[in-house]
C-alpha cells in the first residue's frame, strides 16, 4: 500500500474533505469524538506526501506539549522519521523558536531566560523587601496575575524592548504611579529586563513586537511557513490568533480546526468568536463540519446535543453516531453529600460485579474541587482504589493537612504535626532554632513539642504557640468538634494567611472540611469526640496507596477530562451554584458553564451519570437546587433514580423564572418623563449622566432631587 493510500484509509467523507482541501482558509468544526486529531495529522502527512512540501514548510500548533507530542508521533507513523517535525509544537514553543533566531534585534541575547512561576515569585519577593511591603498588602497570585493583565497591552515593550527605558525611568515612572500594583509592575520590568527574562506572556507579546517593528523578520517567516494548522482554535486568545493570521499573509493558507462548543478557558482569554466569525474575516472559507461521533452512544450524543442548542455563540452541528444505543444516561438526586457518594460507589460496585468492568473503567468528574470530599470518603471506606488527576486528593491538600495537623498536636503531641505546623503560619523560628529544640528532645528522649515546653530559648513566638496549644487542649473536651476547628483556624492565623495569598479555593476547602465535620456532629447519636475524629479520618490520610496499581477509579475536574475519553463517567456536584458555579451566575457567563457541561457528557462512551444532592450550600448561602441545566434535558433523554420532590423542582423553578425577570434590561427614560417610586410616588427625570448610568429625579414628595442608577427597577415610567 503507498503512504498516500495509508494516509487516506479509515477517513470518512468529512474527514477526508478536510485532509484534501489544503489551499486557501480552511475551517473544520470538529465535534466531539469526531476523529479531530486524526484529520488534523493526516492532512499535515497529506501535505508532506501529496503536496511534496517539507516540513520544515508547515507550522501546526496547538496548546499543550502532549498534544503536540501525540500529533509528532501519528505523522512520523504516517511518513516516517525523515523530516524535522520541530514547527508541529504549541504557540509557546514556535515563539521560543523565532526568539532564538530573532531576538537579537531588540538587544535581547539569543541564549534569554524563560521564568517560571517561581522565577516570577522569586523576584516579586526581592521587590516586596525593596518597596516594603509584603503579601498583605499584595499576595504573590495577585501580582502575577495583575501583570499578566497589565501585559495584554503591548505597551509595556516601548520601556523593556529598546535598551535601558525601564532602568533609567523607573524612578521618575514609580513617583508617578499612585497605584501600589502599578509600582510593583515596573519594578517586575526592570528586573526581567537586567536578567533578560521573558515570562510566558512575553514569549507570544515579544514575537509580535518584533513582527511588527521589523518587517524583514516578519517576511521570513511568512515565506517559509507555506501552510499553517492551528489545532483547538476555539480556545486560541485574540493574540495568538492575532499571530497565525499575520504569518498567513503571505500564502493565505490558514487552516483551523475546532469546536466552539468547548470553549471552557474564555476565563484566561479565549474566545469562541474566531471559530464562529472566521467565514466573516476570510469571505472564502470553506468549511468542512465533522459531526459523526465515534466515542458515545445515541443516548449520550442525545443529552449533550439537547444542552448545548441552548448557547447562542455556536455553530450548528447536531452529533450523531453509528454506535448502538447503549444504556439510559442516570440522574440520581440524593438527599444527603454521603447519599450521592454512597450511589456513585454502589454503582460503581455493581457494574465492577456484573460487567466485568474494571475500576479503571470509571472517571468522576466535577466543576470544583471541594466536591471530591464526599467521594473520597465513599470510595474509602468500601476500599475502592483511586487517583486524583491534575490534583492531589482532598484530605492530602495543604490547607487541609494544616488544620489536622493542630489537631493531632493537640490530641498526640507527635512530631510530624509539630514540624509542619510550628512555622505555618511563619513564627520566625529558623533552622538553628528547630535544631536546638530537635537535640533537646533526642538529650532528654522527649517529643519536640515537649522539648520546647521545658526550654523555648527566650523566644517570645514559641512561648505564645504553647500558650496557644495549651489552650486549645483545654478546650477541645469543652466545644464541639468544628467549633474547635474555627478557633484553630481564627486563633493561629491560618484564615488570614491563606485569604492574604489571595488562594480562595484552600478557603473552600476548609469550608468543605468544616461542613464534613458538622455533617458527622449531626449523624452522631453520640458526641463527636476529637479524638474519635481523628482515628476516623486517619482512615482518609493515612490510605496506602501503590503507586503500580492503575486498576482506578480516576476522580478529575471537567477542565482536566478535556481532550480525553472514559467508558463510564459520573458528573457529581451537577448544583446551582457549582454548575453552574455562582460566580458565572452573577457575572452572566453561563454560555460557558453549559459548555463545561456539554464536554462532561461528550467525554463518556458507554454510559453517564449526572448526581446532585439536597442540603445546604455554603458557597451560595441558599438551599441546594439541582443544576438550571437539568430542566434543559428533555426528560425522555435520561431516567431518574431517587426522590426528587416536586416542591424542589417548584421552588428552583421560580428561582429561575426570578433571575430571569432581573436581567431583563431596564426601561430606558429621558430627561422630563414622568417616573413612580415605590416609596416616593411621583417623579421627573431632571438630567441624565449617561457616564455613570445615573438618573436625577426630581420627587414631589420630597421636594427633592435624589440619584436614581440606570437599572434599578423600581422605577417605572408613567404614559401620558
Amino acid at each position: 500500500m503507498s503512504n498516500l493510500n495509508k494516509i487516506l484509509e479509515n477517513l470518512n467523507e468529512q474527514q477526508k474533505q478536510a485532509v484534501t482541501t489544503t489551499e486557501g482558509y480552511v475551517r473544520v468544526i470538529a465535534g466531539a469524538g469526531s476523529g479531530k486529531t486524526k484529520a488534523l495529522t493526516s492532512r499535515y502527512a497529506y501535505i508532506v506526501e501529496a503536496l511534496g512540501i517539507n516540513a520544515a514548510n508547515i507550522l501546526c500548533v496547538t496548546f499543550t506539549n502532549k498534544a503536540a507530542n501525540e500529533m509528532r508521533n501519528r505523522v512520523r507513523r504516517l511518513v516516517g522519521d525523515d523530516n524535522d517535525y520541530g514547527y508541529i509544537t504549541t504557540y509557546h514553543g514556535f515563539c521560543v523558536k523565532v526568539l532564538r533566531e530573532d531576538i537579537n534585534k531588540i538587544q535581547y541575547p539569543k541564549q534569554f531566560v524563560i521564568m517560571d512561576v517561581e522565577d516570577q515569585k522569586t523576584i516579586l519577593r526581592d521587590i516586596y523587601e525593596e518597596l516594603g511591603i509584603n503579601s498583605k498588602d499584595c499576595s504573590h497570585k495577585q501580582a502575577i496575575r495583575m501583570i499578566s493583565k497589565l501585559k495584554e497591552s503591548t505597551n509595556y515593550l516601548e520601556y523593556i524592548a529598546d535598551g535601558n527605558d525601564v532602568i533609567t525611568n523607573s524612578g521618575q515612572l514609580l513617583k508617578d504611579s499612585k497605584l501600589l500594583l502599578h509600582q510593583v509592575f515596573l519594578k517586575y520590568l526592570e528586573k526581567q529586563q537586567r536578567n533578560f527574562a521573558l515570562d510566558f506572556d512575553d514569549l507570544i507579546n515579544f514575537t509580535v513586537y518584533i513582527y511588527g517593528k521589523y518587517t524583514d523578520v516578519l517576511e521570513k517567516w511568512q515565506q517559509r511557513l507555506f501552510y499553517i494548522q492551528v489545532d483547538e482554535t476555539q480556545d486560541s486568545s485574540p493574540s495568538q490568533f492575532y499571530l497565525v493570521n499575520i504569518l498567513s499573509q503571505k500564502h493565505k493558507n490558514l487552516f483551523v480546526v475546532g469546536d466552539p462548543d468547548q470553549t471552557i478557558y474564555e476565563w484566561r482569554g479565549a474566545q469562541p468568536e474566531l471559530l464562529v466569525d472566521f467565514d466573516k474575516k476570510y469571505p472564502n472559507t470553506q468549511t468542512v463540519v465533522m459531526n459523526q461521533n465515534y466515542r458515545s452512544t445515541p443516548n449520550i450524543l442525545n443529552l449533550s446535543n439537547c444542552i448545548i442548542k441552548n448557547n447562542k455563540i455556536r455553530i450548528d452541528k447536531d452529533m450523531f453516531t453509528n454506535n448502538p444505543n447503549g444504556v439510559d444516561v442516570v440522574h440520581y438526586h440524593a438527599k444527603s453529600d454521603f447519599d450521592e457518594g454512597l450511589f456513585v460507589v454502589s454503582e460503581i460496585q455493581k457494574l465492577v460485579r456484573e460487567k466485568q468492568s474494571k475500576y479503571a473503567d470509571f472517571t468522576i468528574l466535577y466543576r470544583a474541587n471541594h466536591i471530591s470530599r464526599m467521594i473520597e470518603q465513599s470510595l474509602i471506606k468500601e476500599q475502592i482504589p483511586y487517583t486524583i488527576w491534575g490534583g492531589i486528593r482532598f484530605f492530602e491538600r495543604k490547607e487541609i493537612k494544616d488544620v489536622l495537623s493542630y489537631l493531632r498536636l493537640i490530641v498526640f503531641g507527635d512530631d510530624l504535626s509539630f514540624l509542619r505546623i510550628i512555622n505555618t503560619p511563619s513564627r520566625n523560628l529558623g533552622k538553628v532554632w528547630i535544631s536546638n529544640i530537635k537535640q533537646l528532645a533526642e538529650q532528654n528522649n522527649i517529643s519536640l513539642y515537649e522539648a520546647m515546653e521545658e526550654n523555648s530559648f527566650n523566644r517570645q513566638s514559641s512561648i505564645e504557640f504553647i500558650s496557644l496549644i495549651e489552650e486549645f487542649k483545654k478546650r477541645k473536651d469543652e466545644i464541639l468538634v468544628s467549633d474547635l476547628v474555627k478557633e484553630i483556624l481564627d486563633k493561629t492565623g491560618l484564615t488570614e494567611m491563606y485569604r492574604s495569598d489571595g488562594d480562595e479555593e484552600r478557603l473552600e476547602n476548609i469550608k468543605e472540611l468544616q461542613n464534613a465535620i458538622i455533617a458527622l456532629e449531626n449523624d452522631d447519636t453520640e458526641k463527636l469526640t476529637l479524638e474519635n475524629y481523628l482515628q476516623e479520618i486517619a482512615l482518609y490520610t493515612d490510605m496506602d496507596v501503590d503507586d503500580k496499581k492503575t486498576d482506578r477509579v480516576k476522580l478529575m475536574t471537567i477542565h482536566t477530562a478535556k481532550g480525553l475519553e472514559f467508558p463510564y463517567v459520573f458528573l457529581c456536584g451537577f448544583t446551582d451554584g457549582v454548575l453552574p458555579s455562582y460566580m458565572s451566575m452573577r457575572e452572566r457567563r453561563l454560555e460557558e458553564e453549559r459548555r463545561l457541561t456539554y464536554v462532561a457528557i461528550t467525554r463518556a462512551e458507554k454510559a453517564f451519570y449526572m448526581t446532585e444532592s439536597e442540603g445546604y450550600n455554603f458557597q451560595t448561602g441558599m438551599n441546594k437546587y439541582p443544576s438550571r441545566f437539568l430542566w434543559e434535558i428533555k426528560e425522555n433523554l435520561y431516567v431518574r433514580q431517587g426522590i426528587l420532590p416536586q416542591e424542589i423542582i417548584d421552588e428552583a423553578k421560580k428561582i429561575l423564572e426570578k433571575e430571569k425577570e432581573q436581567q431583563q434590561p431596564a426601561e430606558v427614560l429621558e430627561i422630563g418623563n414622568k417616573v413612580t417610586h415605590p416609596i416616593w410616588n411621583e417623579g421627573e427625570v431632571k438630567e441624565k449622566d449617561d457616564l455613570n448610568k445615573i438618573y436625577h429625579v426630581f420627587f414631589e414628595q420630597l421636594n427633592a432631587i435624589r440619584p436614581i442608577p440606570f437599572d434599578w427597577r423600581g422605577l417605572q415610567k408613567v404614559e401620558d
